[in-house]
């Protein structure tokens, strides 16, 4: 082979070479995107929980297996974010409209929120699904559950900050491990926000807000979960 040819053939290869790392580097990120819009993070196993609903009916995790659902920590008499969350909350439920999806709202006012309160409560907002279960209990229980979902509820003993609470919800899989989607940074969110917005990335909170920007998040991860 002549010297020419020889020449040729390198000068190719190291062409060619490159090109080849390249499409694998855009490969790889596409791959990378796709992973993080189509799956899940595990944060951790829901904990275990026992309380009573609105139906003096005995609810714990072990009941919710098999079925996709969302935890909130709320009271009936708030009147700030509770109804908020219960409005995205109803939505969400209303559009989801599956038997395998449920929703656990735990009430961090046990003294006022007696099941037949929370009965009254649901009736009130409209609540039809039998799988949304408005839970009741002891205060120091519901707030040593709160901890473990790492979920902030005020301390008990604090008067001041006894009713006070995250606006967060977390979503739990049919397997009862609580899931979440990645950020456009591709870090887990965790939980999801059950607020309003007065923007559409969900930036300000804002009780009258229009955007709800998480609840259509939660919209679209249940589906995917219950495929």
């Amino acid at each position: 082979m002549s010297k020419t040819k020889k020449t040729t053939k390198s000068a190719k290869s190291k062409i060619v070479i490159p090109i080849a790392v390249i499409a694998l580097i855009f490969l790889g990120v596409g791959f990378g995107m796709s992973y993080f819009k189509n799956n899940f993070y595990t944060v951790m196993k829901v904990p275990d929980f026992e309380l009573t609903d609105q139906n003096n009916k005995k609810i714990t995790n072990k009941d919710m297996l098999g079925k996709v659902y969302l935890v909130e920590f709320f009271f009936s008499k708030c009147p700030t974010i509770c109804p908020i969350m219960n409005s995205n909350m109803k939505v969400i439920d209303q559009e989801i409209n599956n038997p395998e999806f449920g929703i656990i709202s735990i009430s961090i006012d046990p003294v006022n929120d007696t099941p037949e309160t929370l009965k009254q409560h649901a009736k009130r907002i409209g609540v039809q699904s039998p799988n949304w279960h408005f839970l009741t209990g002891d205060r120091t229980y519901i707030g040593n559950l709160a901890d473990q979902f790492n979920i902030y509820v005020g301390d008990k003993e604090d008067e001041g900050e006894s009713l006070n609470h995250s606006g967060m919800i977390a979503l739990v899989d049919q397997e009862g491990n609580i899931r979440c989607r990645y950020n456009k940074d591709n870090m887990p969110i965790l939980y999801y926000s059950g607020l309003n917005y007065k923007d559409p990335e969900g930036k300000e909170t804002d009780l009258t807000g229009k955007y709800h920007p998480d609840r259509e998040k939660l919209i679209e991860d249940i589906k995917k979960l219950l495929k």
